[in-house]
Protein backbone atom coordinates (compact mmCIF):
# COMPACT_ATOMS: atom_id res chain seq x y z
CA UNK A 1 0.00 0.00 0.00
CA UNK A 2 1.00 3.66 0.14
CA UNK A 3 -0.06 5.66 3.17
CA UNK A 4 2.59 8.40 3.37
CA UNK A 5 4.97 10.00 0.89
CA UNK A 6 7.17 13.04 0.33
CA UNK A 7 7.63 15.73 -2.28
CA UNK A 8 10.53 17.91 -1.19
CA UNK A 9 11.73 18.80 -4.70
CA UNK A 10 11.31 22.40 -5.88
CA UNK A 11 8.06 22.79 -7.84
CA UNK A 12 9.88 24.23 -10.85
CA UNK A 13 12.09 21.15 -10.99
CA UNK A 14 9.03 18.92 -10.69
CA UNK A 15 7.35 20.80 -13.54
CA UNK A 16 10.43 20.45 -15.72
CA UNK A 17 10.73 16.74 -14.93
CA UNK A 18 7.12 16.09 -16.00
CA UNK A 19 7.09 18.54 -18.94
CA UNK A 20 4.33 20.73 -17.57
CA UNK A 21 3.99 24.38 -16.59
CA UNK A 22 3.51 24.95 -12.85
CA UNK A 23 0.21 26.62 -11.95
CA UNK A 24 0.56 30.40 -11.71
CA UNK A 25 -1.08 30.50 -8.29
CA UNK A 26 0.43 27.32 -6.81
CA UNK A 27 0.66 27.54 -3.03
CA UNK A 28 3.41 24.94 -2.74
CA UNK A 29 5.96 24.20 -0.08
CA UNK A 30 8.17 21.12 0.35
CA UNK A 31 6.27 18.27 1.98
CA UNK A 32 8.01 15.76 4.25
CA UNK A 33 5.07 13.63 5.36
CA UNK A 34 2.04 13.76 3.06
CA UNK A 35 -0.93 11.90 4.53
CA UNK A 36 -4.38 10.87 3.26
CA UNK A 37 -7.05 13.60 3.05
CA UNK A 38 -4.34 16.23 2.50
CA UNK A 39 -3.71 18.20 -0.68
CA UNK A 40 -1.32 16.68 -3.23
CA UNK A 41 0.13 17.79 -6.56
CA UNK A 42 -1.38 15.93 -9.51
CA UNK A 43 -0.46 15.90 -13.21
CA UNK A 44 -3.12 15.09 -15.80
CA UNK A 45 -3.71 15.45 -19.52
CA UNK A 46 -6.90 16.69 -21.19
CA UNK A 47 -5.17 17.25 -24.52
CA UNK A 48 -2.39 19.16 -22.80
CA UNK A 49 -0.53 18.42 -19.59
CA UNK A 50 -1.59 20.35 -16.54
CA UNK A 51 -0.61 20.44 -12.88
CA UNK A 52 -3.10 21.08 -10.09
CA UNK A 53 -3.87 20.26 -6.48
CA UNK A 54 -6.27 17.51 -5.42
CA UNK A 55 -7.34 15.88 -2.17
CA UNK A 56 -5.83 12.46 -1.53
CA UNK A 57 -8.65 9.94 -1.18
CA UNK A 58 -10.86 9.30 -4.21
CA UNK A 59 -14.51 10.32 -3.98
CA UNK A 60 -16.26 8.81 -7.05
CA UNK A 61 -18.50 11.28 -8.82
CA UNK A 62 -21.54 9.09 -8.03
CA UNK A 63 -20.82 8.82 -4.28
CA UNK A 64 -23.57 9.86 -1.88
CA UNK A 65 -21.17 10.32 1.04
CA UNK A 66 -17.76 11.99 0.60
CA UNK A 67 -16.46 9.92 3.53
CA UNK A 68 -15.99 7.13 0.98
CA UNK A 69 -12.77 8.89 0.01
CA UNK A 70 -11.24 7.96 3.37
CA UNK A 71 -11.28 4.31 2.25
CA UNK A 72 -10.07 4.91 -1.29
CA UNK A 73 -6.56 6.29 -0.79
CA UNK A 74 -5.18 3.30 -2.73
CA UNK A 75 -6.45 1.20 -5.63
CA UNK A 76 -5.17 -2.30 -6.42
CA UNK A 77 -3.89 -2.53 -9.99
CA UNK A 78 -5.22 -6.06 -10.41
CA UNK A 79 -8.87 -5.06 -9.91
CA UNK A 80 -9.02 -1.55 -11.39
CA UNK A 81 -10.99 -2.67 -14.44
CA UNK A 82 -13.59 -4.44 -12.27
CA UNK A 83 -14.25 -2.14 -9.31
CA UNK A 84 -17.08 0.41 -9.78
CA UNK A 85 -15.04 3.03 -7.93
CA UNK A 86 -12.17 2.81 -10.43
CA UNK A 87 -13.16 1.25 -13.77
CA UNK A 88 -14.44 4.44 -15.41
CA UNK A 89 -11.56 6.51 -14.08
CA UNK A 90 -9.10 3.95 -15.47
CA UNK A 91 -10.43 4.69 -18.94
CA UNK A 92 -10.95 8.45 -18.64
CA UNK A 93 -9.27 10.01 -15.59
CA UNK A 94 -5.70 8.83 -15.10
CA UNK A 95 -3.00 10.95 -13.51
CA UNK A 96 0.52 11.04 -12.13
CA UNK A 97 1.21 12.01 -8.54
CA UNK A 98 4.79 13.36 -8.24
CA UNK A 99 6.83 12.15 -5.28
CA UNK A 100 10.48 11.79 -4.29
CA UNK A 101 10.06 9.22 -1.55
CA UNK A 102 7.51 7.21 0.40
CA UNK A 103 7.40 5.57 3.81
CA UNK A 104 6.98 2.00 4.99
CA UNK A 105 7.36 0.43 8.44
CA UNK A 106 9.64 -2.43 9.49
CA UNK A 107 8.88 -4.56 12.55
CA UNK A 108 11.62 -4.22 15.18
CA UNK A 109 10.61 -6.35 18.14
CA UNK A 110 7.23 -5.05 19.25
CA UNK A 111 7.80 -1.65 17.65
CA UNK A 112 7.69 -0.48 14.05
CA UNK A 113 10.58 1.46 12.54
CA UNK A 114 9.69 3.81 9.66
CA UNK A 115 11.91 3.79 6.59
CA UNK A 116 11.97 6.18 3.65
CA UNK A 117 12.13 4.58 0.21
CA UNK A 118 13.70 6.57 -2.62
CA UNK A 119 15.30 6.15 -6.02
CA UNK A 120 19.05 5.76 -5.82
CA UNK A 121 19.29 8.83 -8.08
CA UNK A 122 17.14 10.79 -5.57
CA UNK A 123 15.15 12.05 -8.57
CA UNK A 124 11.39 12.66 -8.34
CA UNK A 125 9.13 9.99 -9.84
CA UNK A 126 5.53 9.61 -10.90
CA UNK A 127 3.07 7.47 -8.96
CA UNK A 128 0.27 6.11 -11.13
CA UNK A 129 -3.07 7.47 -9.99
CA UNK A 130 -6.73 8.02 -10.83
CA UNK A 131 -8.80 11.11 -10.16
CA UNK A 132 -12.44 12.14 -10.05
CA UNK A 133 -14.63 15.21 -9.63
CA UNK A 134 -17.31 15.21 -6.93
CA UNK A 135 -20.00 17.87 -6.58
CA UNK A 136 -21.35 18.47 -3.09
CA UNK A 137 -25.05 19.16 -2.38
CA UNK A 138 -24.00 22.82 -2.09
CA UNK A 139 -22.58 22.59 -5.66
CA UNK A 140 -18.99 22.79 -4.49
CA UNK A 141 -16.52 20.98 -6.73
CA UNK A 142 -13.99 18.70 -5.02
CA UNK A 143 -11.17 17.07 -7.01
CA UNK A 144 -9.77 13.91 -5.47
CA UNK A 145 -7.28 11.19 -6.37
CA UNK A 146 -6.04 7.75 -5.39
CA UNK A 147 -2.62 6.08 -5.68
CA UNK A 148 -2.49 2.75 -7.48
CA UNK A 149 -0.61 -0.10 -5.84
CA UNK A 150 0.97 -3.25 -7.27
CA UNK A 151 2.89 -6.24 -5.93
CA UNK A 152 5.99 -5.32 -3.92
CA UNK A 153 9.37 -5.78 -5.57
CA UNK A 154 12.08 -7.87 -3.90
CA UNK A 155 13.53 -4.88 -2.03
CA UNK A 156 10.25 -3.98 -0.35
CA UNK A 157 8.78 -7.40 0.35
CA UNK A 158 10.18 -7.38 3.89
CA UNK A 159 7.89 -4.43 4.70
CA UNK A 160 4.70 -5.19 2.80
CA UNK A 161 3.34 -7.30 -0.05
CA UNK A 162 2.21 -4.12 -1.88
CA UNK A 163 3.97 -0.99 -3.11
CA UNK A 164 2.85 2.13 -5.01
CA UNK A 165 2.95 1.75 -8.78
CA UNK A 166 5.91 3.89 -9.87
CA UNK A 167 5.73 4.33 -13.61
CA UNK A 168 8.80 3.98 -15.77
CA UNK A 169 9.53 7.37 -17.27
CA UNK A 170 9.02 6.09 -20.81
CA UNK A 171 5.52 4.85 -19.87
CA UNK A 172 4.23 8.11 -18.39
CA UNK A 173 3.02 9.60 -21.68
CA UNK A 174 1.01 6.49 -22.53
CA UNK A 175 -0.54 6.43 -19.06
CA UNK A 176 -1.64 10.05 -19.37
CA UNK A 177 -2.74 9.88 -23.03
CA UNK A 178 -6.49 10.69 -23.05
CA UNK A 179 -6.86 8.85 -26.36
CA UNK A 180 -5.82 5.59 -24.70
CA UNK A 181 -8.87 3.93 -23.09
CA UNK A 182 -8.09 0.22 -23.39
CA UNK A 183 -7.35 -1.37 -20.00
CA UNK A 184 -5.47 -4.17 -21.75
CA UNK A 185 -2.94 -1.58 -22.94
CA UNK A 186 -2.78 0.29 -19.62
CA UNK A 187 -2.67 -2.37 -16.92
CA UNK A 188 0.70 -3.86 -18.01
CA UNK A 189 2.31 -0.50 -17.14
CA UNK A 190 1.46 -1.03 -13.46
CA UNK A 191 4.25 -3.44 -12.59
CA UNK A 192 6.71 -3.50 -9.66
CA UNK A 193 9.48 -0.95 -10.08
CA UNK A 194 12.99 -2.47 -10.45
CA UNK A 195 14.54 -3.12 -7.05
CA UNK A 196 18.04 -2.29 -8.26
CA UNK A 197 17.02 1.33 -8.87
CA UNK A 198 15.69 1.87 -5.34
CA UNK A 199 17.00 1.99 -1.78
CA UNK A 200 15.72 2.78 1.70
CA UNK A 201 16.97 4.08 5.03
CA UNK A 202 15.49 4.36 8.54
CA UNK A 203 14.03 7.67 9.69
CA UNK A 204 12.58 9.20 12.85
CA UNK A 205 9.40 7.75 14.33
CA UNK A 206 7.95 11.26 14.28
CA UNK A 207 6.64 10.43 10.78
CA UNK A 208 4.12 8.17 12.54
CA UNK A 209 2.10 11.33 13.19
CA UNK A 210 0.44 12.84 10.11
CA UNK A 211 0.81 16.23 11.81
CA UNK A 212 4.60 15.96 11.68
CA UNK A 213 5.69 17.56 8.40
CA UNK A 214 9.23 18.65 9.15
CA UNK A 215 12.56 18.42 7.25
CA UNK A 216 13.89 16.16 9.98
CA UNK A 217 11.47 13.45 8.84
CA UNK A 218 13.67 12.58 5.87
CA UNK A 219 17.01 12.66 7.68
CA UNK A 220 18.56 9.18 8.05
CA UNK A 221 18.95 7.70 11.50
CA UNK A 222 22.51 7.16 12.70
CA UNK A 223 22.74 4.75 15.65
CA UNK A 224 19.07 5.34 16.31
CA UNK A 225 19.35 9.13 16.13
CA UNK A 226 18.99 11.69 13.37
CA UNK A 227 22.37 13.31 12.56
Amino acid sequence: MCGRFTLTTDLREVAERFCVAPPATADFKPRFNIAPSQSVIVIGDDGRRLMQSMQWGLIPHWAKDPALGNRLINARSETLAEKPSFCEALKKRRCLIPADGFYEWRKVGKAKQPVRIVLKSRAPFGLAGLWDRWISPEKKEILTCTIITTAANELLQEFHDRMPALLQREDEARWLDPAQTDPLQLLPLLKPYPSELMEYYPVSRQVNSPRADEPGNIEPLVDGRTP
